[in-house]
């Protein structure tokens, strides 16, 4: 179960990464939106929810494995806010560069009330959410951007 949980919170092992850990997990989400972008967007939900109860699970997990709260080893939340922000986003290649930068964007800047979940919940769900709140930023942004071009 141990290296179950360490292959899942790190994305496998992406956050094992010496440098920029949280980009490169977010690029290593890439390919599973390309799994799931042929969903429609019922079932895209519907698995996106199911895996961001896994990741807060993973995550939760982890964070006891390697004895640091929301470790740079811990990517798969970055993986849940990359399909938050690619949510019934037309598939395109334009669209997938352009949803990387922007998560990344609102993942570092932590606005809030991203920067509460980062801060105040100190547990697998307290990894994932700041996550998904950088990942709806990301979203609605690209939908805008999407829309003008």
């Amino acid at each position: 179960m141990r290296r179950f949980v360490i292959i899942s919170a790190t994305w496998w092992g992406t956050g094992f990464s010496p440098v920029a850990s949280g980009t490169v997990g977010t690029l290593a989400a890439i390919p599973l939106y390309f799994l799931l972008a042929g969903l429609s967007l019922p079932l895209y939900s519907l698995t996106l929810l199911a895996f961001f109860f896994f990741a807060c699970w993973a995550a939760g997990q982890a964070e006891l494995i390697f004895n640091e709260k929301d470790s740079g080893k811990i990517v798969i939340d970055e993986v849940v806010g990359y399909l938050v922000t690619m949510i019934a986003v037309p598939f395109s290649f334009t669209a997938v560069i352009l949803g990387f930068f922007l998560f990344r964007f609102f993942d570092i800047t932590k606005i809030p009330p991203a920067r509460f979940f980062d801060r105040q919940v100190k547990n697998g769900y307290g990894v994932v959410l700041d996550d998904v709140v950088a990942g709806a930023y990301a979203c609605l942004s690209l939908h805008l951007i999407l829309r003008f071009l």
